[in-house]
């Protein structure tokens, strides 16, 4: 008698393991992103379940949002050693490494540098941020914004762009990859193929920008082929849509006439093309999903998928748009080879340089000269100085920066700095209103808020009556402060950014007497 053979055990892998038995579900994992998210309160611990999961599936890699140093340095390690192949652990460093991952350095926003009209500075910026990011074993940055500063009414861009001028931002762009790269990092130029036009925020809705075709070429993509001339290794493709590049009004994320006929064929650009946020309401459209978001972005042209939702929910769709023929399984294939290709790129842990203690003590005075003052000089502060904030981005509350870095630098030299709600007795110095008020995620507007000004006027009415002189800070992009229209010492700090609140603190401390 034949005995049957043995049931398989429900413990094997390739029983378990999907991608074992479908090779088109293992191929499409590595073109997803998810994002990992720091929290103050738990760190990484609430992302372990996303981290497991996409570890198991075989992501190509991740985007980390916040965390401590040492924190950030030993999760990238971990996922590495963890992974079936080299990731891209991904960020985005616009300014420094210091905007996302506490205890490296923070520096200015572009704007702010390329005011100084010294291109070693921007370089020195990139370089300096690469070798951070690499000591954390982050080996892509998302970054340089290559989208033109065009309109006052985009909510969005302001001091994250090198420039209004095509021409001028062009050699900028091509100076902050090239020294980004020599360091053993991925540069991205972003948002293809120009989001300065945009008066929207994706965030909220989608944006289209009706501008024509002639423009559009002539301005907005000339950052991005100087970009592609400096060897860029990767793209990000806005979700705007540009009616002129592509009547049927699809973003740009979704678009093969721009990526594949444009980007790719016009322009001649073979490296990686990355989507933005697929969570982004720009992406999913009225009533969408991440899912469909990312199958529509690998057909259109991108290689790789960031933040794409729930992890099974996108592969699963991508899986079956492979097989009933949406996606080609050559474009499929050569995303694959063109992430595998970068990644391996940027995988040697031990053979790049280490920043220096003269390069961050370099990024601490970069953030001091780059400030602008106005109606100065600023007066002397007192033995005892008053602060005020007053929070036009309060409404935006996610991944805010504290707000007590400029009186905290300002104890650190030795002066009794103290934040107040309104001018008292206690200080016969001059009064300080802080001004929190940039162009940011979610927020939507170019303007500030009625209250804001109302806050700021009334404060400066208090220290009138008490015979006190004013000071402003606006810590954001210049122009909102400028609203106030105020003909009193004005220090212009650029951003929020801790690194720029102690800037603006050791400033007023140094004022002469």
């Amino acid at each position: 008698m034949t005995s049957s053979p043995a049931p398989e055990s429900s413990s094997d892998p390739a029983r378990l393991d999907p991608a074992r038995l479908d090779p088109a579900r293992r191929d499409l994992a590595q073109l997803l992103l998810p994002v990992i998210r720091w929290t103050p309160e738990r760190g990484f611990s609430d992302a372990r379940p996303l981290i497991d999961e996409a570890l198991a599936l075989g992501v190509g890699g991740f985007q980390l949002v916040g965390g401590e140093q040492d924190g950030v340095r030993a999760l990238a390690k971990e996922l590495q050693l963890k992974s079936k192949h080299p990731l891209l652990i991904a960020a985005e460093l616009e300014r420094g490494a210091g905007q996302q991952f506490a205890g490296a350095t923070g520096l200015p926003p572009v704007a702010a540098i390329t005011a100084l009209g010294d291109v070693e500075a921007l370089r020195r910026a990139a370089r300096l941020t690469a070798r951070e990011a690499r000591t954390m074993g982050v080996n892509w940055n998302l970054a340089p914004v290559c989208d033109l500063d065009l309109v006052i009414e985009n909510p969005l861009i302001g001091t994250r762009a090198l420039g209004h001028d095509a021409r001028s931002v062009a050699p900028l762009v091509t100076a902050w990859i090239e020294a980004c790269q020599a360091e053993g990092v991925l540069a991205c130029a972003k948002h293809f193929p120009g989001l300065g036009r945009a008066m929207h925020d994706g965030h909220v809705s989608r944006p289209v920008v009706d501008t024509p075709a002639d423009q559009l070429k002539e301005l907005d993509l000339h950052p991005f082929r100087a970009a592609i001339g400096a060897g860029v290794a990767s793209v990000m493709a806005s979700h705007v849509c540009y009616p002129a590049l592509d009547p049927s009004r699809v973003p740009a994320s979704q678009s093969r006439e721009m990526l594949q006929w444009l980007l790719r064929q016009q322009l001649k650009y073979d490296n990686l093309i990355v989507s933005d946020a697929l969570t982004m309401t720009a992406a999913l459209g009225e009533g969408g999903e991440p899912a469909h978001a990312a199958v529509q972005a690998l057909r259109g042209g991108c290689d790789l998928l960031l933040d794409p939702g729930p992890l099974e929910a996108a592969l699963a769709a991508l899986t079956a748009a492979f097989h009933d023929g949406t996606l080609d399984p050559e474009r499929v294939r050569q995303s694959v080879r063109r992430r595998l290709k970068w990644a391996q790129w940027a995988s040697p842990p031990n053979d790049w340089r280490r920043p220096s203690g003269a390069d961050t003590a370099w990024g601490a005075l970069l953030a001091d000269r780059v400030l602008r003052i106005e109606h100065g000089p600023v007066p002397p502060m007192g033995a005892i100085t008053e602060v005020a904030v007053v929070d036009d981005d309060d409404e935006v509350p996610e991944r805010r920066p504290d707000r007590t870095g400029i009186v905290e630098a300002m104890r650190l030299a030795g002066n009794d700095a103290r934040i107040v709600s309104a001018p008292t007795p206690a200080s016969g110095g001059p009064f300080v209103i802080a001004v929190f008020a940039d162009y940011v995620p979610r927020k939507g507007r170019h303007t500030l808020l009625p209250r804001t000004a109302e806050a700021v006027q009334q404060l400066v009415a208090q220290a009138e009556a008490l015979q006190r002189s004013v000071v402003l800070v606006g810590l954001g992009d210049p122009r909102f402060v400028a609203q106030l229209n105020m003909a009193v010492p004005t220090i212009g700090s650029w951003s929020g950014d801790r690194v720029m609140q102690q800037a603006a603190g050791r400033h007023l401390v140094k004022a002469k007497r």
